[in-house]
């Protein structure tokens, strides 16, 4: 699998707070061959973010993480919960009666406000295990059936986001944030501080929007064509100098994701003592929990500490299939009869030269095998 060096879009968004129009023009154009890419294979990627928006040594983006992916195969799919019970298109929605609840009133903030919240709550969001939804289309929520332009949608809560500063439909709750994506004809809002070009915020609303009516449904060429991308060369896109090149030191730089603020208590403990401490040095640290088996090709680069970590890892080898095979096991006698005379020398021919107390005892009883 590539390391991709250069950080993600999360990362790079909450260290720049927001990008110029020609900085998101580029990454915007780019995340737009890569879902083209996708959807020309036949499959939805339905997880767009900034998290799984990478960035190479260069700059470049590449799209990653497809454990949500799924075939264009029919029109309608199952919604991202793989375990809820599949209740087709007539199931209902926890948002279905949207427009008969009262969404939670937020405290009216300033666009800067509101991003400082955002990054605060986005940190802890990225590493758990419920995640975000604000980069979920309607129609997924809703269980209505979706098809690839669930992706476009995704794209424009991002450009919303590199522009602004936050997402559009962003709540302290995920079900709020939800509740409003259902509802985004009142919550599709920008802040009166933002400054967007009025092309800008025509693409985005023209991404945010009824699938019907959503930019992309046709093609990823209705994209390419809007005003906004105007002068984009979108055959050199990955030839030229990428809108930001982040610093990297080496191949193996992580100084360009987030990191964690502390660590697992077995990673502590495991980094104070025995072959580990010998191992890490300051850029080990970023890869602690990360495993690795094939010690015979990590032997070849003379590794520090690996030595004593494998005397500490010494396992017996489970025998091969041809080593089972080579030492066959004794060919059982058959049993004849029911006589004990005739069970005693089967045993006697098994276990050779070493009789048993009982085996030297005369037997009490003899029986004569039944007539036939």
């Amino acid at each position: 699998m590539e390391y991709l060096p250069g950080g993600d879009m999360m990362t790079l968004l909450m260290r720049k707070d927001i990008l110029t129009e020609d900085e998101a023009k580029f990454y915007v154009g780019e995340t737009v061959l890569a879902i083209e890419s996708i959807h020309k294979h036949n499959y939805i990627h339905r997880d767009i973010k900034p998290d799984n928006l990478l960035l190479d040594r260069y700059g470049h983006m590449k799209l990653s993480d497809f454990g949500l992916c799924k075939p264009l195969g029919s029109n309608s799919f199952p919604d991202l919960s793989e375990n809820e019970n599949a209740g087709g298109r007539n199931s209902k929605s926890p948002f279905e009666s949207h427009k008969h609840s009262n969404l939670p009133t937020t405290p009216k903030r300033t666009q800067q406000e509101q991003l400082l919240h955002w990054q605060k709550n986005r940190r802890m969001l990225a590493y758990s295990t419920v995640g975000t939804p604000d980069y979920i289309a309607p129609e997924v929520l809703l269980k209505k059936g979706y098809g690839m332009e669930c992706d476009w949608w995704s794209l424009g809560a991002i450009m919303y986001e590199m522009l602004v500063g936050f997402p559009p439909f962003y709540s302290e709750e995920p079900m709020s944030t939800c509740r409003k994506i259902v509802n985004w004809r009142t919550h599709l809002k920008f802040p009166e501080e933002a400054k967007l070009s009025p092309e800008a915020k025509d693409l985005i609303c023209k991404l945010l929007c009824n699938v019907e009516k959503r930019l992309g449904t046709q093609g990823a060429h209705e994209i390419k064509a809007h005003p906004w991308f105007k002068g984009l060369p979108w055959d050199r896109l990955y030839q030229m100098e990428a809108a930001f090149l982040p610093e990297v030191n080496n191949e193996l730089d992580t100084q360009n994701f987030e990191k964690f603020d502390e660590l697992g208590t077995p990673a502590e403990t495991s980094s104070k003592s025995g072959p580990w401490r010998k191992m890490l040095s300051s850029m080990d640290t970023n890869f602690v929990g990360y495993t690795y088996k094939n010690f015979e090709i990590v032997d070849e680069h003379h590794m520090p500490g690996i030595a004593e970590l494998k005397k500490k890892n010494n396992k017996p080898k489970r025998p091969s299939i041809k080593s089972l095979f080579d030492t066959p096991d004794p060919p059982d006698l058959p049993v004849q009869g029911n006589s004990p005379h005739h069970l005693r020398n089967q045993l006697g021919a098994s276990e050779g030269s070493q009789p048993s107390r009982q085996s030297a005892r005369p037997p009490q009883h003899q029986h004569k095998p039944p007539r036939r």
